[in-house]
């Protein structure tokens, strides 16, 4: 068998069957520290498609680094067919600062496609965009809740793209919410120059969370084998159908003061169920929060402090004949799938 054509990547070049991690600079901080894009390169013995997967786009966002760390120490990924471009950390000075933000105050998830002579969440943007995303036939975004919400496990795709869509439930997360696409998103720029993305969200900002790591990774590795990049053995794949969520809203507080909450994540409510109430601090006042519809539950704020109109609850429409159950028998299939036995949790 001949040997596969390199990788060319930066200024590096990565023979098939091995992998390298790259420094791509992408600036200078005051103090004349270097700052670079580290993308760590699979690229495989064999042909095959091109993926990315990238965390922190948001930097506090720590939640999808984990489970792009995980993902880089599975042995699974040594018979690789195609090439991974694994970006752990895209905006390294909001992961340095432990915020969501660049240093000029801009969403990096708002700034593309970017532009060398722009911002500097401008030039990154552009830089990413260029190097990794339009180089790739798909991408798998990892997202969390911003700081003090958390989400449960869901994979948030476009509206009527069929592709995405059978990727999003092989993936497995316990919900697919469809979700229009953002001017300036990463998501949105990538599908302008013909790559799909799957955008994965998870647990808290700056907080990690077993269960959201465990779905991370099995969600990619299962798209990964979808698509003829890993081999079938030793990839469970998905026993219960995701829950397909076509809208979603956020419930706000009906007042300030502090919160107790009496529904979590992956609840399933009713129409006229009492979520949580505020009261304030002398406790001569309580305001009820009522759902007004009925959903599930896939994402909440954990903070106890709240100000009217602060977003409380985000609340999906959900259409299953028994939506309680589905969310149960996911939950069982990530506590139990062999593909996370204790011993073997990477």
């Amino acid at each position: 068998m001949s040997r596969r054509k390199p990788f060319e990547f930066a200024t590096e070049t990565i023979d098939g069957g091995s992998r390298r991690t790259v420094d791509v600079p992408v600036s200078v901080l005051s103090d004349h520290t270097p700052i670079s894009l580290r993308v760590h390169v699979i690229h495989g013995k064999r042909p095959g498609p091109t993926v990315f997967v990238s965390a922190a786009v948001h930097g506090d966002e720590v939640m999808g680094v984990e489970v792009a760390r995980r993902l880089l120490q599975s042995d699974l990924l040594d018979k690789l067919r195609g090439t991974l471009m694994v970006v752990p950390i895209v905006n390294a000075f909001g992961f340095h600062n432990r915020s969501r933000y660049l240093p000029d105050r801009r969403d990096l998830n708002r700034s593309f496609p970017g532009s060398a002579q722009g911002s500097l969440a401008s030039r990154l943007a552009g830089i990413f965009l260029d190097r990794v995303v339009r180089r790739c036939d798909l991408g798998i975004d990892l997202h969390s809740a911003a700081i003090h919400r958390t989400n449960l496990p869901q994979v948030r795709i476009s509206p009527d793209n069929p592709r995405t869509r059978a990727l999003a439930e092989v993936f497995g997360a316990p919900v697919i919410l469809t979700s229009s696409l953002r001017e300036g998103s990463l998501r949105a720029e990538a599908k302008t120059a013909g790559v799909d993305v799957l955008l994965y969200e998870a647990g808290e900002g700056l907080r990690f969370d077993e269960m959201a790591a465990r779905a991370g990774v099995a969600g990619i590795l299962r798209v990964l084998r979808h698509m003829d990049m890993l081999p079938a053995k030793g990839i469970a794949k998905a026993k219960v159908t995701p829950l397909i969520c076509r809208s979603s809203r956020w419930l706000r507080a009906p007042a300030g003061g502090l919160l107790r909450t009496y529904r979590g994540d992956g609840d399933v409510v009713e129409e006229g169920d009492v979520l949580a109430s505020v009261s304030d601090p002398f406790g001569a006042e309580e305001v009820e929060l009522v759902a007004p519809s009925d959903g599930i539950i896939i994402g909440r704020a954990v903070m106890p402090v709240v100000n009217e109109g602060d977003a409380v609850f985000h609340l999906a429409d959900v259409r299953h004949d028994d939506p309680a159950q589905a969310v149960e028998d996911l939950a069982t299939q990530l506590e139990n799938s062999p593909l996370f036995d204790e011993d073997e949790i990477i």
